[in-house]
């Protein structure tokens, strides 16, 4: 009696899916809304349009031959860091972005505050904080502090614990992916913690399973250790 020998599986069987939730926040009008069209849709308006509350978007990525990243995008209002409701909103994240509008130096002093709400609110199961990346957005236009010098932005970067940062434009289309790319891979950092997803499984079980953690009260690329270059609540 013969047997068939069993095919081996196929490259389908072995293809890894993720699914990942990020956060886009930062000040109003710094172009959170328009670096995530521009990124998901390839589509940049000069009309502004606030967001209230939250806007979701899915950026379907090809990491590599063996896995698939689906990206799920929240774009949290600019006022909402005043408001109870960001740690819902945090909730499970495994990567951010905080934006800043090269333009208005206000913004960019209200940086730490909101890196701050961030790591008060939502941790990796290790303890550590979330991986965070800092977008200095319009970068089409004239700038304002730190952003000029890349050694003081490093250094920033380095102090506040931002995994790196980018010049960025919606408008010009400047290191939009690069910064996307670099986020996903700090991420991708994490896969013991992670679960894989089957493909075309709607399931929850590739987030990181993230812990809420307690409020204490009750035009070139540019990184931090080391500078590099790839691009605006519409404008730029």
């Amino acid at each position: 009696m013969t047997t068939t020998p069993t095919a081996p599986p196929s490259s389908m069987d072995q293809k890894k899916e993720y699914l990942f939730k990020v956060l886009v926040i930062g000040e109003l009008a710094t172009g959170k809304t328009a670096l995530v069209k521009r990124y998901v849709h390839n589509f940049f308006s000069e009309h502004y349009r606030a967001t209230i509350g939250v806007d979701f978007a899915l950026k379907i990525v090809k990491y590599d031959d063996d896995t698939v990243i689906r990206l799920q995008l929240w774009d949290i209002a600019g006022q909402e860091r005043f408001g109870n409701m960001t740690r819902v909103y945090y909730k499970e994240a495994v990567g951010c972005f905080i934006v800043f509008d090269v333009t208005r130096g206000s913004t960019f002093e209200a940086v730490t505050k909101w890196k701050t709400d961030l790591d008060n609110k939502v941790q990796l199961p290790d303890g550590n904080p979330v991986p965070c990346v800092l977008l200095a957005n319009k970068c089409d236009l004239a700038k304002e502090g730190l952003v000029n010098s890349a050694q003081q932005m490093d250094e920033f970067c380095q102090t506040k614990g931002f995994a790196n940062w980018f010049e960025t434009s919606a408008k010009e289309n400047i290191n939009i992916e690069a910064s996307a790319r670099f986020l996903i891979s700090e991420i991708m950092k994490h896969t013991e913690q992670l679960q894989p997803r089957s493909p075309g499984s709607y399931a929850r079980s590739g987030t990181l399973n993230v812990q809420d953690k307690p409020d204490e009260k009750t035009k070139n690329e540019r990184r931090c250790c080391g500078g590099a270059s790839d691009s605006g609540d519409s404008k730029s």
